[in-house]
């Protein structure tokens, strides 16, 4: 069942938000509900899954000799 809810916004907000559902082809009212979706299922997942890039990463230097201060100075070298 749908029920109606006020939202109080400034006024360039909403404009924002409009301009922005029209622009991905949705209602604001679904995007208010997918934001509101999306942050009740982050609170769900205690591991929610990674993009592939980075999951392909994880655990890539366990074991590895690097510190935290190798790092840095990599860091310092690479924007002199």
């Amino acid at each position: 069942m749908d029920a109606k809810l006020t939202l109080r916004l400034e006024d360039a907000l909403i404009r924002r938000a409009k301009q922005e559902a029209l622009r991905r082809g949705k209602s604001l009212s679904q995007m208010v509900s997918d934001y509101f979706n999306s942050l009740s299922a982050r609170t769900t997942m205690k591991n929610p899954p990674l993009p592939p890039l980075t999951a392909s990463l994880v655990g890539i230097l366990k074991g590895s000799k690097i510190s935290e201060d190798d790092y840095k100075n990599h860091l310092r070298a690479k924007h002199r």
